[in-house]
């Protein structure tokens, strides 16, 4: 078992960022393996995914503004409908925690709403591929780049 496998599988839930999502259905040529071990371990149940409608406006731009059906319709499968992925709504509670943890890590509202989406919705660790969000120490923050270095 490779060490990405390792390392994500000590996870039972994790929150899926905007980048990790679209290194996998554009088949990233740096960061493509290292999330196709993610997504293989959830689309094998070992672990299970969270993702948010921030994630999902954020990957549509690029397919709406260039209408890339087949690209917008391969987020729309993976988010929306994703094996063993739970699509979350932003409600107050989340927006309330978004506002905490702002406050405590000075983190863009963007930032705080998917960390809080995760939080909420018990994720143990956040795969990104945003470094800054290293400094949230409320939750595990797991680096693309980082997975990238690992055999």
């Amino acid at each position: 078992m490779s060490e990405i496998r390792k390392r994500i599988r000590a996870f039972r839930k994790v929150f899926l960022d905007t980048a990790p999502i679209i290194y996998f259905v554009e088949k990233h040529p740096d960061y493509g393996a290292a999330v196709d071990a993610v997504f293989e371990l959830i689309d094998e149940g070992r672990i299970s995914a969270v993702v948010s409608p921030v994630t999902l406006a954020e990957c549509l731009v690029h397919p709406v503004k260039y209408g890339l059906t087949d690209l917008y319709e391969g987020f729309q499968r993976i988010i929306s409908n994703g094996r063993n992925t739970f699509f979350s709504s932003i409600d107050e509670h989340i927006a309330e925690e978004a506002a905490r943890l702002r406050a405590v890590h000075g983190i863009t509202l963007v930032d705080a709403l998917q960390v809080a989406t995760a939080l909420t919705n018990g994720c143990d660790g956040f795969v990104t591929n945003d470094i800054r969000l290293k400094k949230v120490s409320d939750i595990e923050v797991i680096v693309i780049k980082e997975l990238k270095a690992l055999p």
